[in-house]
């Protein structure tokens, strides 16, 4: 249930060493995912992959279209694919089971015997470092593009209609990442809790335990890709608050 917090030192820098991890797996999984897709690109009739990697891009263009003028967030549409293609890998990571088969078991360099414990690995968005980490790169997106856009006029937002709802406006600018966050980390880290739990029931693969487990996995699966989806879309909304017009 990854309840033991495996910590790495650098310096005065401490970090989460099974999140890092799990996390440089994803961002693997995700390079080769987009070097697989874009391998036979062609002009021509697409294949099988091309055809999927084209409906992601054009999902995330209609995510945006609907929300901004996709001209002015042209910019943006790489990012936005790759957030919504690393949270979707990272929320299914925690659903693997553990493929090292015990293979670090009795190694203790960066306690890799303790990050590879476990029937499952872990999703990175399981921690809540990574999710309010992810949420910060969208209000640091969304005042960058404000500015851009708009230059000092953007931060004149701030005190409308009045200047003492500056407050509130400020209030409301720090509540947004701390509720992407929270909302992402929350929804997977139930999800992972459950199914550890079911798998530490005593045969939970044999007869009765084996319906619940599947459609936990699936409802689980469902989850997570809509939880990859919300992030996103909230992300696009945010974005396009601070660029368009009031």
């Amino acid at each position: 249930m990854h309840e033991e917090t495996v910590l790495w030192h650098l310096g005065n820098m401490t970090f989460n060493g099974k999140t890092l991890v799990m996390t440089w797996i994803v961002m693997a999984i995700v390079l080769v995912f987009f070097i697989w897709g874009a391998r036979k690109i062609t002009s021509g009739t697409p294949g099988k992959m091309q055809n999927f990697m084209e409906w992601i891009v054009d999902f995330v263009r209609k995510i945006i279209s609907d929300n901004m003028d996709l001209e002015k967030a042209r910019p943006l549409l790489n990012y936005l694919l790759t957030l919504i293609v690393f949270i979707f890998f990272s929320n299914m990571l925690g659903l693997i089971p553990n493929f090292t088969f015990g293979l670090f078991k009795d190694v203790e360099f960066a306690q890799l015997n303790k990050i590879f414990e476990g029937p499952t690995l872990m999703s990175p968005t399981a921690d809540i470092n990574t999710t309010l980490a992810l949420a910060t790169l969208t209000i640091i997106l969304v005042i960058a593009a404000g500015i851009k856009h708009k230059g000092r006029h953007y931060f004149h937002h701030f005190i409308e209609p009045h200047p003492l709802f500056l407050p509130i406006h400020m209030l409301d600018m720090f509540a947004k990442p701390m509720t992407l966050g929270f909302r992402l980390f929350g929804n997977i880290f139930a999800g992972e809790v459950l199914i550890a739990v079911i798998l530490m029931i005593p045969g939970a693969w044999v007869l009765v335990g084996v319906l619940p487990d599947t459609l936990w996995l699936g409802f689980s699966i469902f989850v997570g890709a809509i939880q990859s989806f919300i992030f996103t879309v909230l992300t696009t909304a945010y974005i396009a608050q601070a660029i368009e017009s009031h």
